[in-house]
């Protein structure tokens, strides 16, 4: 009886702590949309609750001041790029350290290698990177932020997609070998079907650092026509601080596609991120 009673109470015990940590991430967005959708006079009033009149036009009236078309493809742009060019590099290269694993020490070289680019600050080379981008001319350019986030992303993304495919019966590709089959067969008929969760996973974190990224946005690129919405809704606060309505309506839409996407695809999302873990 005393287990069964301790048991209940470990139970309450941490659904409290889940509560609590929910309602801390879900009373602020709450709010945030309440704001998004009150008239300008009753914010001072009524800043926490529920409006007493719902204003959509806060929506269309952040969406025109704000070029948020010109903005939405913007980002649009950065996210598909970076995801054509870090995901398929990032698989190719997992692929050769948990499948094709290169003799010697290669492999320990190269997963300190990517060990390195996780944990140094990008803060550290934002000058000198900047610098070589100049005398390149790829500074205020989607390549050159195509290149920067494919870089930075990259070593979380070869890491996740190793852990994934070091579970693959090692038979399918062996039996392949036999029919001739080379890397890249193996590769794109064997491991990417396989694998296609933990490419879905990847392609949505990356897609989302890659949208909400502002570090770099704000360095690299200095033409309005070109910048991605994490810049615009920095300077769009500038520009209408005293209309906070308006700010939460854009944040709103800055936040909305990402949330769309994560929950149409969160049971695919958290098998990838989470099934890596069954085999090392």
């Amino acid at each position: 009886m005393s287990t069964i009673s301790y048991s209940n109470r470990d139970k309450i015990f941490n659904h409290m702590i889940l509560i609590l940590l929910s309602l801390s991430i879900i009373l602020p967005i709450a709010v945030l949309f309440f704001n998004s959708i009150k008239p300008h006079v009753e914010l001072g009033t009524n800043p926490l609750g529920f409006p007493s009149e719902i204003r959509l036009m806060n929506y269309y009236d952040a969406f025109v001041k704000g070029n948020y078309a010109r903005v939405f493809l913007n980002s649009s742009i950065l996210v598909l790029g970076t995801l054509f060019v870090c995901i398929p590099l990032s698989g190719l290269a997992a692929f050769s350290l948990a499948i094709l694993s290169p003799k010697g020490s290669t492999t320990v070289v190269i997963g300190l290698y990517l060990l390195v680019g996780l944990s140094i600050p990008a803060q550290l080379y934002i000058l000198p990177l900047f610098i070589m981008w100049k005398y390149l001319h790829l500074n205020n350019s989607y390549l050159g932020l195509i290149i920067i986030y494919s870089a930075l992303n990259a070593p979380f993304a070869v890491f996740l997609m190793r852990s994934y495919m070091i579970q693959l019966p090692i038979e399918l590709f062996d039996a392949a070998k036999i029919d001739g089959a080379g890397p890249l067969k193996l590769f794109t008929s064997i491991a990417v079907p396989l694998s296609w969760p933990v490419f879905l996973t990847s392609g949505l974190i990356v897609g989302l650092a890659v949208w909400n990224e502002f570090l770099f946005a704000i360095t690299f690129i200095y033409d309005d026509s070109i910048k991605p919405m994490a810049t615009i809704l920095f300077s769009f606060s500038n520009r209408f601080r005293n209309d906070y309505t308006l700010i939460s309506a854009a944040a709103i839409m800055m936040a909305l596609p990402m949330a769309i996407l994560f929950i149409l695809f969160q049971k695919r999302f958290i098998s990838g991120l989470t099934s890596g873990g069954l085999k090392q």
